[in-house]
C-alpha cells in the first residue's frame, strides 16, 4: 500500500502519511482512506482480509520504497471521506451513502525498517521482478 510521506496540501489540508504517522495514530491504527482508483478499491473491498500483511510503501518522495509493515485489522468498508465536501478526498459523484463507490480498510503499524528498501534496489532483485509494484508502479494498493 502506497502513501506519500512528504507534505502535499489538498483543500487546505496536508494529506501526507508516512509509516511514522501510522505509528503515532491511536493504537497505531488508521483507515486507509482516499483511494480513488477502481482496481485498488476492489482489492481493498474484495480481497484484503483481517490479518493480511501489508508492505507500507513511501511514494512521491526522494527515495521511494518500502518503509515498513502493517497488518489489516478491519476489512473493506465504505470510505466516508467521499461524502464529506470539506475533506480532501471528497468525491462529488459519490452521492448515496447506501450505495458507496469507494471503500477502505484499517491497518495497524507492525514495524518500521531501519532503512527504506528503495524501488531502485527492488528492481535489481530477481525474486521481485514480477511484483506488481515493479510492473505497474502507479497502482496505490496492490496484491
Amino acid at each position: 500500500m502506497k502513501a506519500e510521506p512528504e507534505s502535499r496540501v489538498v483543500k487546505g489540508k496536508d494529506v501526507k502519511f508516512s509509516i511514522d504517522d501510522l505509528y503515532t495514530m491511536k493504537d497505531s491504527t488508521s483507515p486507509w482512506d482516499g483511494v480513488r482508483n477502481f482496481e485498488a478499491r476492489n482489492i481493498m473491498r474484495d480481497q484484503m482480509k483481517v490479518g493480511d500483511k501489508v508492505l507500507f510503501y513511501h511514494s512521491n518522495c526522494k527515495i521511494p520504497g518500502i518503509a515498513g509493515t502493517a497488518t489489516v485489522v478491519r476489512e473493506g468498508y465504505p470510505d466516508y471521506t467521499a461524502f464529506d465536501a470539506e475533506h480532501p478526498y471528497y468525491d462529488a459523484k459519490s452521492t448515496d451513502p447506501n450505495s458507496p463507490k469507494w471503500y477502505m480498510v484499517d491497518v495497524k503499524f507492525e514495524s518500521k525498517f531501519s532503512h527504506v528498501l528503495s524501488l531502485t534496489r527492488m528492481k535489481d532483485m530477481d525474486p521481485l521482478k514480477e511484483m506488481t509494484l515493479i510492473k505497474r508502479g502507479r497502482l496505490s494498493v496492490q496484491p
